[in-house]
């Protein structure tokens, strides 16, 4: 009996997982945010309680050693060596890391070259895996990537039409991102379907603040939307997903306030998408709220988004060759009934449908009728466990 963490740190934050194995028992889960500011928040879920406290907190290793003392404080755990494993969630992986990895020194030092590919989250997760390696130096650490996932597609999905050396000398091409997310639902997806996940050819929708598709055959990534970075792909949240790459210095020449690539990029990642159409939000909450007020740019928002995932949705069933099934998931994916009725609506041309009894929030399984040529399903996705898992795969 022993107990495994699974972790998520970004810049400023921490979230963790703690789960009783091989049992799978979620014990607690929590979140650390605002780190490095005098007011972060500290919040710790378990047994149907929520409990917050807002201190300062300098750095990961300080916020690891107050999640961890908070598993004794609240008597989740009696002693710190009842914690045989930790699971890192580590965006990129780049051509190195192909699946989860023992995380030893040379691991870690690989992962943070890799910045480059990801430098929003490669330097926190390591900053996170350094914290659990100071405090708790003697277990089971192992690195869980975004991008191994997607490391099956082959050269021609990969692979930008630009000159080789780009790809050979920098590096240049399609990873992917949400692998272990579209990884877990297809498994799911089988098991919901009653078939091997290797007679199956599925598209799985990771439809959150961050969005990305997946064309899926015999359980292997063939091809995924998000590219060089999480900026590819659908429209987003709060990012534009694919445009004209000649929009960039466009806009660098005309206006005024950017200045260079990197201030157009920033752009294009947090202040477009759904918000920017909207000129709102990007919660889709709110946004269709907005909508059923009559909203013009609410409204239009959610069309271009419907619209884009739709598209790519198309793209996967050439891809494919055809689909068994399409498979809905994370936040927007999981709960957003209006959202999915309309992209299945409008391909109903390839065979697909959707029971309105069965499309209902919370509702999760097949949710098309019996007649659909390709299913459609909603899967929650469950990254932390697969994180567990691997730990548990990878422990001597």
């Amino acid at each position: 009996m022993s107990k495994t963490i699974a972790i998520n740190a970004g810049s400023s934050s921490l979230k963790w997982q703690l789960y009783q194995m091989p049992e799978e028992t979620v014990l607690a889960k929590g979140i650390v945010e605002r780190i490095g500011l005098d007011d972060a928040v500290s919040t710790v879920k378990f047994d149907g309680r929520s409990e917050s406290q807002t201190l300062p907190i300098k750095d990961h290793i300080v916020a690891v050693k107050l999640l961890l003392e908070d598993l004794k404080r609240f008597a989740i755990i009696s002693d710190f060596a009842e914690i045989t494993g930790v699971g890192h969630r580590v965006v990129a992986g780049g051509e190195i890391f192909k699946s989860s990895v023992l995380i030893d020194d040379e691991a870690l030092r690989q992962i943070e070259e890799l910045s480059s590919l990801a430098p929003l989250h490669n330097p926190a997760n390591a900053a996170g895996i350094r914290a659990f390696k100071e405090i708790l130096p003697d277990i089971t650490s192992v690195a869980v990537f975004d991008t191994a996932f997607h490391t099956t597609m082959p050269e021609v999905a990969y692979r930008y039409p630009m000159a080789d050396k780009y790809y050979t000398d920098y590096q240049v091409r399609k990873y992917g991102a949400h692998g272990t997310s579209h990884y877990y639902v297809s498994q799911q997806a089988a098991e919901m379907l009653g078939k091997p996940l290797e007679e199956l050819k599925l598209i799985t929708a990771h439809i959150g603040n961050g969005v990305s598709l997946t064309a899926i055959n015999g359980g292997k990534s063939v091809d995924t939307s998000m590219g060089f970075t999480p900026l590819a792909g659908p429209m987003m949240g709060t990012r534009t997903g694919d445009i004209d790459p000649a929009i960039i210095p466009y806009l660098v020449e005309n206006v005024p306030e950017l200045e260079n690539a990197a201030d157009v990029v920033n752009v294009l990642n947090k202040e477009s998408g759904i918000l920017g159409v909207s000129g709102l939000t990007n919660d889709m909450r709110d946004l269709e709220a907005a909508m059923a007020e009559g909203d013009e740019k609410a409204q239009l928002a959610f069309d271009m988004f419907a619209d884009r995932l739709k598209k790519f949705i198309g793209q996967y069933m050439a891809v494919l060759n055809g689909a068994d099934a399409l498979v809905f998931t994370a936040g927007i994916g999981e709960n957003d009934t209006l959202l999915r009725e309309k992209i299945v609506s409008e391909l109903s041309w390839f065979g697909m449908d959707i029971d309105p009894a069965k499309n209902v929030f919370g509702n999760s399984g097949v949710i098309s009728t019996d007649a659909a040529k390709v299913k459609v399903l909603v899967v929650p996705t469950d990254e932390e466990l697969v994180i567990a898992r691997d730990v548990e795969a990878l422990k001597a």
